[in-house]
Order: structure tokens, then C-alpha cells, then sequence
């Protein structure tokens, strides 16, 4: 009798774990309200976490050092968004060039569609009218939408610097927390969770900000030299556009690209513009990041994707900017548990064997499978003759 299906009791556990994924993410969907300024806030205190404890140990009262991080956190933020809506204002001021600029650009195309494709100005004008009044029969939905996203932003913009504030205030009550809940896994472990739970959010993220300001720097140096006018602010932007992982870079480059075709004389500038960008995030992927960041964030690509995903489809925006860092503080969870372990090595870098060509028989001698290396071995006996 063959006793190769799996244990019944497996089954039941592997059965309990994919409900309670599936009931976690239900939650987390219906709660996103609460859940998404509360994990930036998270994020944001693991970020001011060293500043406030070096200014305790300046003999500053907890109370005032926790204020004094968070108004400097809300300093940083509002001079950065200072920034960019002043330039935008800037450029904003010379809209009707720009738009001369495209009408023209346009009005050639149009001109090469109809020569080459026989597209004429009224099937263009028809397609048009056709878009438009779908846009006005959902401008309703778009308003609601509008006015949702706005009024969230507002609320974040209250309620994120207070849960900051109570969590670098009330850190060590919270840190009790944990060891009261999960007291049969002692003390001193839960502390070891915690603790790389901190050193790995803290690496990324200030791994990342660093990142971003040499590759603002590239940026700019870049668009300067093409001559291309508010440098600083398009190097700015598509720097904080790599809070996106993989495509974040690649989307800033689209607007200083259509800025140089709207005040150039030359397609050449855009082109340039768009292969310098990519020049630098080469640079970045291959050389800056990971000298930077380091091995500390090891999460291999494809998962990183299927987080983002994930995290696209619950939070939006949002949540392809908290995908990787989630996907990291789970990696250190499920690395702590032994019977969740497996799922931690998914998650993580893959080894330099795992992508060395290999032979069968190497594999599976590394694999200690004994079965399959037998019958391999002899289908692969070759009868003398």
C-alpha cells in the first residue's frame, strides 16, 4: 500500500492558513480607511525614531523630543510640496506656448495619420466627441471619486502626524504589548523580532532616501546640460516618483521629455531626455541600490512584483508605495516562525546555486533525492554492445 498523498491533518492546516490569508486581506481592503495612514505613520516613526532617541539622550523629556521630530517631519514634507507646487505654478505661466507647441506637434501627425493611414480631422473629431461625452456621463462618479481622495488626503494630513507622535511617544508601551501577547514565545525572542523588524523598514527606508537624492542629483545634472529649463524640479520629481518601485523613474521621465518637445526646436532633446533617465536608473538598479540599501531588504523580484500587485489592488497608490516594505516586516515574521519558514525562503533572494546550470544529478544529489537520483540513473544506463 503507497502512502505518498499528504497527511489529512496538513491539508486541514494548509486549508486554515489560505482562509485566514484570504479573511486578513478582506480586512485589510474594508479597513483601508484607518490601515493605510496608519502604516505610513509607522513608516515615518521607524524614519524619526533615531532623531528623537539622540535628542533623549540630550536630556530632552520624551514628550518634547517626540513633538519637536514630528514638526520637523511636517517642515520637511510641506517644503517638498512647497516646491513642487511652485513649480508647477511656474510653469504653469507659460501653459498657452506650450499648448501652441502641441497644437502644432499635433496638427503634424494628424497630417502624416492621414497620408500614411487615410485617418482624416473628422474621424479624429468624431473619436473625440465620443470620449468627451463618456467623461461628462461619468463626470458624477469622477467628482465623487475627486472629492473622496481629497477629503482622505486631509484626514492624513491630520491624523498620520499624531500617530506618529503616539508611537515614538509610547514606544515602550507598545513593545510590552507584544511581550504580553505572545508571552509563550518568551521575551527575549519577541524582542529579536522586533528588533530586526526596526533594522530592516529603517535600512530600506533610509537606504531609499538616499538613493533618491543622488539620483535627483543625476537627474538634474542630466537635464542641465541638455539646457532644459526648471532642471531641479524634474529631477526632484522623478526622484520621489522611485517611492514606485521599478516603474517610478521611468514615469518621471515622461514629463521632462514632453516639457523639452513643448520648448525645443528639436525631437533630439526628448529622446535624450528619455535615455538619460534610463541611464541613471540602469545605474541605480546595478550599482546605486545595491551598495546602498545592501542585503538587508532580500526579497527577490518576482515577489516584489506579485506585492505591488497586491498592494495595488487594496490601496491603490498607496499601496504600491507600502508594498515593499510590508513585504519585508513579513519576510522577518515568517522567518521567525519555524512551521511559516518555508514562506519566508519564497520570499527572500534566491541563492548564487539556485541559478548556477547545474546537472539533474548535481540537483539532486544537493536535494538528497535518492529515488529520483536511482531511476535516473537507470534510464540513463547505455547497453554495451
Amino acid at each position: 500500500m503507497e502512502h505518498n498523498s499528504f497527511p489529512q491533518s496538513s491539508v486541514f492546516t494548509m486549508a486554515a492558513r489560505l482562509i485566514s490569508f484570504v479573511l486578513i486581506v478582506l480586512i485589510m481592503y474594508f479597513l483601508q480607511g484607518i490601515l493605510v495612514p496608519l502604516l505610513f505613520s509607522m513608516l515615518i516613526a521607524i524614519i524619526l525614531f533615531p532623531l528623537a532617541r539622540r535628542m533623549e539622550m540630550w536630556k530632552i523629556p520624551r514628550l518634547l523630543s517626540s513633538v519637536i521630530a514630528v514638526i520637523i517631519a511636517i517642515v520637511a514634507i510641506s517644503g517638498l510640496i512647497y516646491l513642487i507646487v511652485n513649480q508647477v505654478l511656474n510653469i504653469g505661466k507659460n501653459g498657452n506656448d506650450m499648448l501652441a507647441k502641441f497644437q502644432g506637434i499635433l496638427a503634424t501627425i494628424l497630417n502624416w495619420a492621414n497620408i500614411k493611414f487615410g485617418i482624416t480631422d473628422d474621424m479624429v473629431s468624431q473619436k473625440f466627441h465620443e470620449f468627451t461625452d463618456n467623461v461628462l456621463s461619468n463626470a458624477t462618479t469622477y467628482l465623487q471619486t475627486a472629492f473622496s481622495s481629497i477629503g482622505g488626503i486631509l484626514s492624513s494630513g491630520v491624523l498620520v502626524p499624531l500617530f506618529v507622535f503616539f508611537m515614538l511617544y509610547y514606544r515602550d508601551f507598545f513593545r510590552e504589548f507584544f511581550f504580553i501577547s505572545f508571552k509563550s514565545a518568551g521575551k527575549e525572542r519577541i524582542n529579536t523580532i522586533l528588533n530586526n523588524i526596526y533594522s530592516v523598514v529603517q535600512s530600506y527606508l533610509v537606504g531609499l532616501i538616499t538613493v533618491m537624492g543622488i539620483v535627483a542629483v543625476l537627474n538634474t545634472i542630466g537635464l542641465l546640460v541638455m539646457g532644459i529649463s526648471y532642471a531641479w524640479f524634474f529631477g526632484i520629481l522623478a526622484a520621489l516618483l522611485m517611492l514606485i518601485p521599478y516603474i517610478g523613474i521611468a514615469i518621471g521621465s515622461i514629463l521632462p521629455a514632453l516639457f523639452a518637445i513643448a520648448t525645443k526646436d528639436s525631437v533630439w532633446y526628448s529622446i535624450g531626455v528619455i535615455g538619460w533617465f534610463q541611464v541613471v536608473q540602469f545605474f541605480e538598479a546595478n550599482l546605486i541600490t545595491p551598495n546602498i540599501v545592501g542585503s538587508k531588504v532580500s526579497i527577490n523580484p518576482l515577489m516584489s512584483i506579485v506585492g505591488l500587485l497586491l498592494g495595488g489592488m487594496l490601496f491603490g497608490l498607496a499601496g504600491l508605495i507600502l508594498a515593499l516594505p510590508l513585504i519585508a516586516i513579513l519576510k522577518v515574521i515568517l522567518d521567525s516562525i519555524p512551521s511559516l519558514s518555508h514562506f519566508g525562503f519564497l520570499i527572500g533572494e534566491p541563492e548564487e546555486a539556485h541559478l548556477k546550470s547545474q546537472s539533474n544529478f548535481s540537483r539532486l544529489r544537493r536535494w538528497r533525492v535518492k529515488e529520483l537520483l536511482k531511476s535516473r540513473k537507470k534510464v540513463n544506463i547505455v547497453p554495451k554492445k
